[in-house]
């Protein structure tokens, strides 16, 4: 097995470790729909003993909840006329990771499989993989980057919860983008963050600030897909844990306040298996390249639900934000859904619309279904939007989840490319949330009608 670097361990490192008595406890994890980590934590013993080779399992309603861990009716999958059975944890030997931050504790990330051995169609980073082996198929492997930012509170999430999540002192008390003086205030906590996650086998670029108060983004190199989206879900995980360790607590809400939101813009490149380029050639874009863009453009609002999986993703597209409204491309023009930017090995597209909230997996999977189909059906780009996107007259990314769930739900290219098993799956979500929300009274309709309707 190689190793994604010299960071991560081999199984056999980590065995020898828990032998030694240097790791006690292993965590075995999935990614779930809402692109949290869940699973296990087990004795490294027990480990050693029953799981290395086997794996373990868990129920399969942990695809079918939702993110208050609810069972709810409605998923293929599982429910209670099914009776509620186990999926197995199929363990990804080259994700064998130290998190330095507790004591004592390696990471295994997880494929899920049915009991019978074969893929669980609707595991997010499943549906990733089926769409990087229609890449390989094709002699291409995808490059990714994603940027993921948040906003830091001076407050343990557990006095959050205790105010209602409303009130919260952020740790920068005014825009701090690219400040030093302000993320110094804060290097205590982005510190500890990039070198836990450095010792955890992730790239560490470095940290800045953002413009929303407390708001700041931890950069990571790129890496092939599925190390980007492991290694995404990994620094989400841990990056919460870590500052609740400080005191503090972190949202990566798509739409905290009225201010900025926080994005996930993910970058993509497709290169030959062999490395060599594909979307650049004698000083400019390819042919490949403008299809497999036009591709993504054409089926923005058709993966908009992946990118956008939650009702207050939406709230985040606002014009002059900085967050896309617009489905268009541009040259290195913020305000277009795709900006291209690099040139030569550096040559990718930044898709701006998935915020914080995106579930990388999924969001990586819809991007490479899109572009695949414009490399399918020869579509052409059209010509790059110079100025503002936010007063072009372009179509307009969905508004709203329900928006969103309809044209997920009716897409001949979504249920092409990720099949009517995964489609109707992700179709659930979306009402459950739907529903949800509707039939929540929220704190803004209290105020404005308690006394005055």
């Amino acid at each position: 097995m190689t190793l994604r670097n010299e960071r991560h361990l081999s199984m056999n490192d980590l065995v020898a470790r828990i032998g030694a008595g240097e790791i006690d406890t292993v965590i075995v994890a999935f990614t779930d729909m809402q692109g949290r980590l869940q699973g296990k934590r087990l004795h490294g013993r027990y480990f050693v003993d029953h799981v290395v080779g086997h794996g373990t399992e868990g129920c399969n309603y942990l695809l079918a909840v939702d993110v208050d861990m609810n069972t709810v009716d409605g998923y293929a999958i599982s429910s209670w006329e099914q009776g509620y059975g186990d999926m197995e944890f199929v363990l990804d030997e080259r994700t064998v990771r130290l998190l330095t931050h507790l004591p004592r504790t390696a990471l295994v990330q997880c494929d899920l499989a049915l009991t019978d051995g074969s893929p669980v169609p609707q595991s997010p980073r499943t549906i990733l993989q089926t769409q990087l082996d229609r890449c390989a198929e094709q002699g291409w492997t995808a490059l990714a980057g994603t940027e993921l930012e948040f906003i830091a509170f001076d407050t343990t999430y557990e006095a959050a919860h205790d105010a209602g999540y409303r009130g919260l002192t952020p740790v920068n008390q005014y825009n701090v983008d690219y400040s030093i003086l302000g993320t110094t205030r804060v290097e205590p906590l982005l510190r500890s963050i990039r070198n836990h996650m450095y010792d955890a086998g992730l790239d560490v670029e470095g940290a800045k600030g953002e413009c929303n108060f407390g708001q700041h983004e931890i950069g990571f190199l790129y890496a092939d897909a599925l190390t980007t989206a492991d290694n995404h879900v990994v620094y989400k995980n841990a990056a919460k844990e870590i500052a609740a360790q400080q005191g503090k607590a972190i949202t990566f809400m798509a739409k905290y306040d009225e201010r900025e939101g926080s994005s996930c813009h993910i970058h993509l490149s497709l290169r030959g298996t062999d490395g060599e380029l594909v979307f650049w050639k004698d000083g400019e874009r390819t042919p490949l390249y403008d299809r497999f863009v036009a591709g993504v453009l054409a089926t923005v609002a058709d993966f908009t639900l992946l990118f956008a999986p939650n009702v207050n993703s939406y709230k985040r597209f606002a014009d002059g934000s900085f967050a896309p409204t617009t489905i268009a491309w541009g040259l290195d023009n913020r305000t277009c859904a795709v900006r291209l930017v690099g040139h030569g090995a550096g040559a990718r597209m930044e898709n701006r619309v998935p915020g914080a909230d995106a579930n990388p997996y999924l969001a990586l999977a819809a991007m490479l279904a899109g572009g695949l189909h414009g490399i399918e059906q020869g579509l052409e780009l059209e010509p790059e939007l110079v100025g503002n996107a936010y007063t072009s007259g372009r179509p307009k990314v969905p508004a709203t989840l329900s928006a969103a769930r309809e044209a997920f739900t009716t897409s001949a290219v979504a249920r092409a490319a990720l099949g009517d098993a995964v489609v109707d799956h992700y179709t659930n979500m979306a009402d459950v949330e739907i529903a949800a929300y509707q039939a929540a009274v929220t704190d803004w309709e209290l105020r404005r009608g308690f006394e005055r309707l």
